[in-house]
C-alpha cells in the first residue's frame, strides 16, 4: 500500500485534535473536542503523574549495588541465604516492565493523552537505552524524576535536571569523565568522557547542523567533568553528585563565551546558555513540529513558536500553546504515520479498554519495532514516515490487528469508528469494514484503515 493510497482523506478538527495532537479518542472525547477544537488540546497541556509505588532511581541504584555484593558474597560461600533481604536477578528488568507498563496504561486511561504524548516526545528526545542489567532498572526513572516534573516549564529546567539524573550520567559514561588537569587524573590517570557533551551539543539542543566545533565538545565535557553518581556505600544518599577533585579547573569558552565560574556552577550556566541558544529553539521547535503537524511545518509556524521560545525563555508550555493556535498546525490532510507506540495505544484507546497485561504489551511493541526504551541510540527512535512504512513493518501491523480482532470480536465495530473517528470515514472504509465476513476481520481492517494508521 503506497503512502499516497493511505492519504486519500481529509480531516475534520475535532479528528485532528483528538488523533494528531492527541492519543485518539475515547468514548465522548470527539464530541468534546468539535466544541473547541484548540481550547480542547490546549486544556491538556498538564503535568502528568505516575505510579509512586514504582522504585526511583535511588532505590534501583541501592538494590544494584547490594545484589552485586549478594552475588560476591554467594562466591566466596555457596551456602549463603540472605532471606528477605535478597535482591532478586530480575529486580531491574521487572522494574522496567512494572514503569513501562505503567505509562502505556495511563497514556491509554489518560483524559489529557495530549500531555502523555509530549512526554513520550521528550522522552524520545533524551532517549536512554536499558542496555545492561542496570540501566534496564534507571531507564524508566529518568522520565519519572526528571521530564515529567518539568513537562510545562521551562527546557532550560528539564536539561539540567536530565543531565544530572543518574539514568543519563550512566548511559552517556560521564561517571567517568575527569578533566585532565583534575586530581582524579593526576593521581588516578582519569580521562575526559565526550559522550554526554557531544549529545548535549548534537541532539538535546543545538542539534546536528548547529554551530558548534569538536574543540566546543571538549569544553562543554571539561565543564561537566566530575558531575557523577554517588556510590551507595561511601557516600550518603544516591543520585547526582558533583565530584570537585574530577572536575577540570580554569576557565571554559563555549560557542565563543566564556566561562569563568569555579565548580558545578561553571557546567551549569553553559548548559543554561545552550538552552536558550537561538539554534536550540530553532531546533527543538522544529522536532516538536515534525512530530505533532508535519514532516514538512510551515515556516511561519516554526517563526512564531521560535517567537515564543525567545519571549518566554523557552517556556514548554507557551511554545506549545502557541503551536496549537497555529492555524498552520491543523492542516486538513493528514501527515504522519503513526509509529507502533501511537497504533497501539490509540488502538486500545478505540476500543475504551482500561486493563491491559503486561505481557500484551511487551509482545506488541516488541514485534512492532519499538520496544520501550530500547532505541540502542541516544537519538531514539525514528519519527520519520519512511522508517515504519516498510514491507516489514506493514505485515507486522497486519499481523497484530488480525490477532487483535480476534480477541476484541465482542466489540461492536459501529461504535468503535463513532467513539475513533467520528464521521471522517470514507465511503470505501465503511463498506469494506461493515460488509468483512467476521468481527474479527472487520475490527483488523478498522485498524489498517488510512483513516486510522494516519494522523
Amino acid at each position: 500500500m503506497s503512502e499516497q493510497n493511505m492519504k486519500t482523506h481529509s480531516l475534520n478538527r475535532a479528528l485532528i485534535a483528538t488523533n494528531r495532537f492527541g492519543y485518539g479518542a475515547r468514548q465522548g472525547e470527539m464530541l468534546k473536542a468539535q466544541r473547541d477544537a484548540k481550547g480542547w488540546v490546549i486544556g491538556q497541556l498538564k503535568t502528568v503523574e505516575f505510579d509512586p509505588s514504582l522504585p526511583g532511581s535511588d532505590e534501583v541504584l541501592h538494590a544494584f549495588y547490594q545484589y552485586q555484593q549478594q552475588q560476591r558474597k554467594k562466591k566466596s560461600n555457596q551456602n549463603i541465604d540472605f532471606g528477605d533481604d535478597e535482591i532478586p536477578k530480575n529486580f531491574s528488568r521487572k522494574t522496567l516492565q512494572n514503569a513501562s507498563a505503567d505509562g502505556l496504561i495511563r497514556s491509554i486511561q489518560s483524559s489529557d493523552s495530549v500531555s502523555w504524548r509530549l512526554l513520550d516526545f521528550f522522552s524520545n528526545h533524551f532517549s536512554v537505552t536499558a542496555n545492561n542489567r542496570l540501566m534496564a532498572g534507571l531507564a524508566t526513572t529518568l522520565e519519572r524524576e526528571a521530564i515529567a516534573p518539568n513537562l510545562i516549564g521551562r527546557f532550560e529546567d528539564m536539561l539540567l535536571a536530565i543531565t544530572k539524573h543518574p539514568a543519563m550520567l550512566m548511559y552517556l559514561n560521564n561517571e567517568r569523565s575527569f578533566g585532565p588537569n583534575s586530581l582524579a587524573a593526576k593521581k588516578r590517570g582519569k580521562g575526559l568522557n565526550e559522550n554526554l557533551a557531544r549529545e548535549i551539543l548534537e541532539l538535546h539542543t543545538l542539534g546536528v547542523d548547529g554551530p558548534y566545533s569538536q574543540q566546543d565538545v571538549i569544553e562543554l565535557a571539561k565543564g561537566i567533568s566530575g558531575w557523577s553518581v554517588k556510590h551507595p556505600k561511601r557516600e550518603e544518599g544516591n543520585g547526582f553528585v558533583f565530584r570537585n577533585y574530577g572536575h577540570e579547573p580554569g576557565k571554559r569558552t563555549l560557542l565563543g563565551r566564556s566561562y569563568r565560574q569555579n565548580g558545578m556552577s561553571q557546567g551549569e550556566q553553559m548548559l543554561r546558555d545552550l538552552a536558550t541558544h537561538p539554534a536550540t529553539a530553532k531546533h527543538i521547535c522544529r522536532k516538536l513540529a515534525f512530530h505533532f503537524v508535519s514532516e514538512n511545518p510551515p515556516k511561519s509556524l516554526l517563526d512564531k513558536m521560535q517567537q515564543t521560545w525567545r519571549e518566554t525563555d523557552g517556556n514548554i508550555k507557551s511554545v506549545m500553546t502557541t503551536l496549537f493556535r497555529a492555524d498552520e498546525s491543523w492542516i486538513a490532510e493528514p501527515q504522519k504515520f503513526k509509529t507502533p507506540r501511537e497504533f497501539v495505544i490509540s488502538s486500545y484507546r478505540a476500543f475504551g479498554i482500561r486493563e491491559v497485561k503486561q505481557n500484551s504489551f511487551r509482545y506488541s511493541l516488541n514485534n512492532l519495532g519499538q520496544q520501550p526504551f530500547n532505541a540502542n541510540s541516544p537519538a531514539g527512535y525514528s519519527d520519520k514516515n519512511e522508517d515504519w512504512l516498510g514491507p516489514s513493518a506493514l505485515m507486522a501491523r497486519i499481523d497484530w490487528s488480525a490477532m487483535v480482532g480476534g480477541y476484541q470480536k465482542w466489540q461492536k465495530i459501529e461504535k468503535i469508528l463513532s467513539t475513533s473517528l467520528g464521521s471522517q470515514v470514507s465511503q470505501h472504509t465503511y463498506n469494506s469494514v461493515m460488509r468483512a465476513e467476521s468481527r474479527e476481520q472487520s475490527i483488523a481492517l478498522f485498524l489498517m484503515s488510512p483513516e486510522f494508521q494516519w494522523r
